[in-house]
């Protein structure tokens, strides 16, 4: 049955790794999936969402706490994380240095520092950038674009040939060589000069987001991951897959027609969704 293997899929795919921060009770959550999956026959009286709410009840605050925590340490927060550890009597982050290392490079990046940020990823993990190809283009292309944007955001405006000078040749020494060697390296090079010739009020949304500051971000995220991975823990905190979790089974249940509100907020504020990073982090790091 596709529902019953692909339900199996998910909660492999939760089950936590060997690492500090650990989610307790998964078979527990998966014994109450199951009982939901076999209550579609009696879904139709107010029995079968009083059992429901009932069920839930089963969860601990504790299995909550470490959700938290698990985040604080994934999206490095470290003196949020020692401070919670503190309140709810959970063990503190291990190693707080390493999470502050992962949060100097995302301010770097968020900041538009992006040869800084280069310089610590090789102080910290210098292999990562020699390995991972990809990665190391995105940090290049968004130093080449953040470049750009000191060009163009120039006093006065309306910059000289002279003035693209420098992301003219920083494209030609970082980044040209390595375009040959992948098509999409080759488009994106295409696409980041491009911002040399339009002006900003007639760029198209293509170019446009180039110069937005959710490409920090995104690198920012990437970056974050290279490193967890790097370092042999998850890259991703659980409550990202949590959420995800949450979404593919309601969309299973509508699609097996049991009865369900026609929209059920996750709670996570006006746009619903979770932000991937967030300029708020940086109050939080001590």
């Amino acid at each position: 049955m596709r529902g019953t293997h692909s339900f199996d899929k998910k909660v492999e795919e939760m089950k936590p790794s060997k690492r500090l921060i650990e989610l307790p009770h998964w078979r527990r959550a998966k014994r109450l999936v199951t009982k939901l999956r076999s209550r579609e026959a009696r879904r139709s009286s107010g029995h079968y969402h009083g059992r429901v709410k009932a069920d839930w009840k089963i969860l601990h605050k504790s299995d909550i706490n470490w959700v938290i925590m698990d985040y604080l340490v994934s999206e490095g927060y470290p003196g949020a994380a020692e401070k919670f550890a503190q309140e709810t009597s959970l063990p503190s982050p291990v190693d707080s240095e390493s999470i502050r290392e992962r949060v100097q490079i995302r301010n770097a990046i968020h900041a538009g520092r992006i040869e800084e940020a280069i310089e610590m990823i090789n102080e910290i993990e210098y292999e990562i950038l020699d390995r991972d190809h990809h990665l190391h283009f995105h940090l290049l292309q968004l130093q080449l674009i953040e470049i750009i944007r000191t060009i163009l955001n120039k006093p006065g405006g309306n910059p000289q040939g002279n003035d693209f000078y420098p992301a003219i040749r920083f494209a030609t020494e970082q980044l040209a060589p390595r375009a040959p060697t992948d098509p999409t390296y080759l488009k994106a090079l295409e696409r980041t000069m491009a911002l040399l010739i339009f002006p900003m009020e007639k760029m198209t949304q293509e170019f446009k987001e180039l110069l937005d500051v959710k490409l920090r971000q995104k690198v920012a995220n990437d970056v974050n991951r290279a490193i967890l991975e790097n370092r042999g823990e998850q890259s991703e905190a659980k409550i990202r897959q949590l959420i995800r979790a949450r979404t593919w089974a309601e969309s299973e249940a509508r699609a097996a027609k049991v009865d369900l509100p026609s929209s059920i907020l996750l709670g996570l504020g006006s746009d619903e969704r979770m932000t991937t990073t967030g300029n708020e982090g940086d109050a939080m790091v001590s």
